[in-house]
This record gives C-alpha cells, structure tokens and sequence, in this order.
C-alpha cells in the first residue's frame, strides 16, 4: 500500500506536464487534469482491486472489464481487497470531499487508483480510465491526476419508442454508450397517439389493441401490413436494473391528458366521445383526450401503480403537452365537471387534472414532470418542469421555484438534420449541427444565482418519427451527444470547441469498434463549382468545405481514392467540366473523417435536386422524409413543407429553355396539425387531383405551365411529368406550387431537368 502511494507521488510530482506532453482524448473533458512524467504499464491480468462487498464498486468494475473485452483490449483479474502494488484500484471514500458523482484518478508507475464517495463516482472513474486505456493501446496509461465532477445533476437522453420501437438489446447498446458518455438519465417515452408500448396486467387491451396501429399503404414498397408491438414487465425490470448497474436512471413517460389515441383505442369508455377509435397512424398533434372522471382517473392511477413497480425513478413524466382541448370544450360532461369543480379554463382543468395524478405520485413517493405546458393554468409547486418551446419555459418555471430540466427545440432535438446537404437522412429543418449543441447553454441568461439553482440539467430529445430503425437513431445521436456530453458534465471555463474537435477522433474510432453508426456531417467534403462560369464555357473553379473546419481535405480527380499522399485542398481549383471529384476528410491523427464523391456534368448545371429547393415565402417549416413513414428505407428522401406546397429554383438556368422535366413523389398525407391546420395554404385546382403549377420570376408571376397530377388510386408513387413552353431568356426563379386536395396525398419533387440549350 504504502509503495503504491509513493510511486503515485513520485510520479505525479516530477513535472506536471513536459513540453511534449498531450492531453488524452477524453469525452467528456474532466474538471482537472494534470500530467506527470511516466506510465503505468499493464502486465498479463493486472489486479483490479474493489473493496468487501461493495456492489457499487463491483458493477463499475465489471463495465470496465466488459467494455475491454468488446474491444479486444486487456483482460483485468477481478479480486475484493484494499489496493496493492501493481494494480488498479476503486476506493470508496465518503471524507473524500468529493461532489456527488465526483471521482479523482491518479495514475502513477505503480499503480492506478479511482477514488469516489458515491456508485456514480466510481463508475464515472473507471469510464475515463477506460477511456484512457482504449487511447494508449491498452497496455500503458499515461501519468497523471484527474479531479473530476459533474456540473449538472440532470444528463440525460430522451428516446421515443412509440413512433418506432428498439429492441431491448439495441436499448442496452445505446445505455452502454450513454455510461460511456457519463450520462445518468434515458427519459424513456412509452405511449402517445401511435402505440402503447408498456405491459399493464390490469388492463391488456393497451397492448394487444393500443401498440399497433395500420401504417399508409399497409403492405406496399417495404411498409409493413401493420407496425407495433410493446416491452413486457419482465423485458422492462431487466432494462432497468441493466441501466442501474451504470448508474443511469429510467424515467418513464406516459403522456396525457393529449397524446391518449392508442389508449382510448384500447378502452374507449376512457374517453371523451366514448366513442372507438382507432390508433393513430398520423405524426403531429392529434386531438384525442383522455375524460376527466373519476373512473378515468381511477384508471390512471392504477397504470401509474403497475408503473411504479417497474421503475424506481424518484421522478415519473407525465406529459401535459400539445393536449389540444377540442373534445373538452365540446363535452357537456366536462364542462359540468369543470363547474363542479369550480374551473374557469380548460387549462385549469388540465392543471387540475395533473396535480391531482402528481398527488398520487406524491403519496407514493415519486415526484412529477411534465412538458412546460403544465405551466398553463398554474401546476404544484413541486412538480418539475421540461422546458421543450424554447427556453422560456425554464425561465417562467425557475422563477416560480420549480426544478427545471432543458430540452428546447429545436436546440436539444436530435430528429433535427444535422446540416444542409442533400445527402442528410430524415429529420426536421433547420440543421443543428455538432457546433450548435457544443454552444448551447443549459442556464438561461435570464435567472438570478438563485433561480438558477433550479437548473438541474439538460436532455437531448430523440423523436423518432422519421427515424424507422436503431441505425437511423445512433446516425442522429452520434457524434451529437458527445457534444452534450461536454455541456453538461464540464465546467464553462474547461470548454474548447477546437479542443473538443482534436479529442473527437479516438472517440469515433471507438464508434467504429463497437459497430456505433455516427453521422461525418461535421467533417463530410461539401463540393461546389462555379455554375456560371461552367455554362459560359465549361471551364469553371472548384471549392471544397467542411462544417467544423477541422482536419484535412485530399482530393483526387484522377478517379482514384484520396489517400494520406493526395494533394491537400488550400484554395479553389481551376476545372474543365465533365468532372468527378473525390475528396476525404483526415483527421490530425491520420484517421478518416468522412469521404464524399461527387460528379459534374454539363446536364448537372441545368439541374437541381428538390432537396436543394427553398420555401416560397410565407412559411418557413421543411421536414425531410422518406416515402413511407414505417419503411426502413434509408433513400430517397423528400423535403415538403406542410403548410405551403410550394417551392422556389432561385436563378434557374432559363436562357434558350423550353422544356421542364419534373420527378415527382407521391406520399401519404399522415400529419395531424389541429388548430394549425387553418395555417395550410389551399390553391384552388381546374383537375380532379390538383395541379403542378409552375411560374417565372415569383410564385405571383407569369404561368409557364400547368400540369395535372396523376389519379392517386392508379399512378405509381414515383412518376415524372414534363412541362413544355415558349423559349426564355435569362436566368429567372421559378416557383412549383401544388393544387393538391388537402384531405389527399402530399407531393414532392425529387429532381428538375431544364433542357440545356444547343
């Protein structure tokens, strides 16, 4: 004992930090790190030391050992006893005077030591350890002190596994990631309007009627006949306590009074109507709501006592959001019941409602949380508030005394693209990139010392209605969540964007081994050229970027590979057309970041993808979808705006055109927007199914065509129409704009073709 205490001091004490000396690629970055000279090396079976029966101890030691294992890395010889000579040790020590969570790290010639007052310390020591091994190959640990805590209590992940499932082996692989990550909560979203997706004994119609709902086109092009399924009691225990055992949290979500489709399915007397419904097929805000009486209520609260058996979360979530109050207004039940009880608004009733299930929480032990609409009509002072419309709910809430966890939107929403190519998967528009969540701040400038003691942290929110299957959600998570991983965990002034960038290779390598798809949007080759020049005379400039900026772009034009020899892009480059670039994103270290190719051809410059496309004025929404919304299909992908059918080629090549080709995509119509549907423009149309309308120069300018749609029930999905007209001169924009019946099917443009002049 004594000789590895002085072997850590010696080897802490002769420098801390030599001019050569880099600091390790850990992720999130630690509070303190001081460097020394010298190693700990590992020898065949290195002790791993926990104290006597200590299962907190013993569950950080065996994810250690599991995560070296799944990396080929070093096997660890597990054993109860204080620490010796030549091995990592895990030590608890409550007089330590180490925050909640909080560990300190020393490695030494002679030893490792991690040392945490709590379970969470400990694991979260011997997740930079493992970090730390992974870097030096696995058989050396550099020298050095860590003193490490984390800034928020509250770091978590929210996951949607209503619009679509995840298995519970693809769960355990994403809590792996989040202990990796030193997050401690997974906010795990179970019922909505499109499934009911936990187990309740009492009641086994939200199961076997309310997890399955009848997709648009049931059967056709890889949508599935009908989608859903649910996560049994024993399936949920298990997840649980295999999260426990990472000191991650399970805070399940069971959404109401809105959001109740696939449970009045289930049992309609639970309802408003009383009337059968079917589960939902439709994304959006649908405008089912659950009754107010008491045998509804008594329902709720026996769901909430099966759900507090399963999850020992000090806090359950109960929703509260987009519970459009139609069906209440309407309801002469409920309109008796809100006098009864002497309400004056539905949002009174609504907070009613809520405080009267918070209550039952509250004698049980647990505690509620509800999305910042809870806020309306006033909420128990001890519920606690996700603040997802923006940041202003956190403000209202803190400065009423509520607990606070950030999730604004589209800040903290991972369904968001992650840049602007069009080789982005499905999500929602605008892009969040890895540098927009790097800078985002969970403490609002707005709130006082005081009132932002009620921060408790922040969540990255995972709604997965454009994300069919677990590759599509890591794509979207990954390298994301390293990013808040950092927010949350480090302190402000330990924050390095650049920093940050240059430790970000190791921790995508490790992706790599351990099969994680991440997204290379931050470092993927975007390629442009010089259109004008190019039509003028086929000699034109080339550019190449990146998101981030970081790392070095190669390039080929030859058709070969990039490789760590190709000339390096510095500036522009002088091109004659036809032309296909290769280019390759390196990182610092040697590793590839991202590989992009792209081909330029004189048809090209009379060419646009309709992801490329903008809004014509008056609405700023894009959404980016696939085909079918339950197909696993990763392409093609279509960028519509829900509220305005129409779309703007700024500067299109016109001079010497006279004739258009459009391809087209027909696709379903499963949105619910409530009250926001008075926002949808309707054009009026001259055929049975609408029109493409296309115009010049503004979507109010001259008509260059008009061209029916096909009948829906008889063309295919994708079909191409051709729009003929006099010759133009110039370039000028031109608007495609869509008389589409509102209750009919969605179009979209997947390419337009001008006839290049001769």
């Amino acid at each position: 004992m004594h000789r590895l205490l002085l072997g850590l001091l010696l080897g802490l004490a002769a420098s801390s930090a030599s001019a050569a000396a880099v600091e390790p690629s850990l992720i999130p970055r630690p509070a303190q790190l001081r460097l020394a000279n010298g190693q700990f090396r590992l020898a065949p079976a290195t002790p791993l030391r926990i104290p006597a029966h200590d299962d907190g101890a013993r569950h950080a030691a065996q994810f250690l050992m599991s995560q070296l294992v799944r990396t080929h890395g070093p096997r660890l010889a597990l054993a109860e006893g204080a620490p010796i000579a030549g091995a990592i040790a895990l030590v608890r020590d409550v007089h330590a005077g180490l925050a909640a969570g909080g560990y300190t790290l020393d490695v030494g010639v002679d030893g490792i030591r991690i040392v945490g007052a709590d379970d969470a310390g400990l694991l979260h020591g011997t997740v930079t350890l493992y970090q730390l091994l992974d870097e030096a190959g696995q058989d050396a640990v550099p020298a050095l002190h860590i003193a490490d805590a984390p800034r928020f209590a509250w770091r978590g992940l929210m996951l949607d596994s209503v619009r679509h499932m995840q298995t519970p082996d693809e769960i355990r692989a994403l809590i792996d990631q989040m202990a990796l990550h030193k997050l401690d909560v997974l906010h795990w979203h179970l019922t909505d309007d499109q499934g009911w997706r936990i187990e309740i004994k009492r009641w086994p119609e939200l199961t076997r009627v309310g997890a399955w709902r009848t997709p648009p086109a049931a059967g056709e092009d890889g949508e599935p006949a009908r989608y859903g399924g649910y996560y049994t009691q024993e399936t949920i225990r298990a997840l649980v306590a295999y999260a426990a055992a990472r000191g991650i949290t399970i805070v399940p979500e069971l959404d109401l009074p809105g959001h109740a489709t696939a449970a009045v399915a289930s049992y309609p007397q639970f309802g408003v109507t009383g009337k059968r419904i079917a589960v939902s097929p439709d994304w959006g805000v649908n405008t089912t709501l659950y009754n107010v009486d008491e045998p509804t209520l008594h329902f709720l609260e026996s769901v909430l006592d099966e759900v507090m058996t399963l999850f020992p979360s000090r806090w359950i979530h109960l929703g509260g959001d987009e519970a459009v109050k139609d069906q209440w207004q309407a309801s002469p039940a409920v309109q008796a019941r809100m006098k009864a009880l002497g309400l004056k608004t539905e949002d009174e009733l609504q907070s009613w409602m809520m405080a009267r299930l918070g209550d039952y929480l509250k004698r049980h032990g647990r505690r509620m949380i509800g999305w910042d609409e809870i806020l309306q009509g006033g909420v128990p002072g001890d519920a606690m508030v996700m603040s997802w419309r923006g940041t202003e709910g956190a403000v209202d809430a803190a400065k009423l005394g509520h607990d606070v966890v950030l999730s604004p939107s589209p800040d903290l929403y991972f369904d968001q693209l992650q840049s602007s190519s069009d080789d982005e998967a499905t999500g929602r528009i605008p892009p969040k990139s890895l540098a927009d969540i790097y800078a985002f701040e969970p403490v609002p400038a707005a709130l006082d010392a005081a009132q932002a003691r009620h921060i408790l942290g922040a969540q990255a929110n995972v709604w997965t209605e454009h994300m069919p299957d677990m590759r599509h959600v890591q794509y979207m998570v990954f390298p994301r969540l390293d990013a808040l991983s950092e927010v949350l965990w480090t302190p402000p002034a330990r924050h390095d964007w650049e920093g940050f960038l240059a430790r970000l290779p190791a921790q995508l390598e490790r992706y790599r081994r351990a099969g994680i798809t991440w997204a290379d949007s931050a470092f993927a080759p975007s390629m442009a050229i010089d259109e004008t020049a190019a039509r003028a005379h086929g000699r034109t400039t080339l550019t190449l970027a990146n998101q981030s900026g970081f790392g070095t772009m190669r390039y080929t034009l030859d058709g070969s590979a990039p490789n760590p020899d190709s000339p390096a892009y510095a500036k522009p480059l002088a091109v004659t057309l036809p032309l296909t670039v290769r280019a390759t994103t390196f990182a610092p270290d040697g590793s590839i970041l991202a590989r992009r190719v792209r081909s330029f051809d004189a048809a090209d410059l009379y060419a646009r993808d309709g992801n490329t496309l903008v809004n014509c004025p008056g609405n700023p929404f894009r959404l980016r979808v696939q085909p079918l919304p339950d197909a696993t299909s990763r392409r093609p992908v279509y960028t519509i705006n829900l509220f305005n059918a129409c779309q703007v080629w700024p500067a299109a090549p016109l001079d010497g055109a006279q004739a258009l080709h459009v391809e087209l995509a027909r696709l379903p119509n499963n949105y619910a927007l409530a009250h926001e549907a008075t926002l949808v423009v309707q054009r009026p149309r001259t055929t049975a199914f609408g029109e493409l309308v296309i115009r010049r120069d503004s979507c109010e300018g001259d008509i260059l065509a008009t061209l029916p749609l096909p009948d829906p029930t008889a063309a295919p999905r994708r079909f191409a129409l051709d729009a003929h007209f006099e010759r133009q001169r110039g370039a000028h924009d031109l608007c495609m704009a869509f008389t589409a019946p509102g209750d009919g099917p969605l179009y979209a443009v997947g390419r337009l073709s001008l006839d290049a002049p001769r």
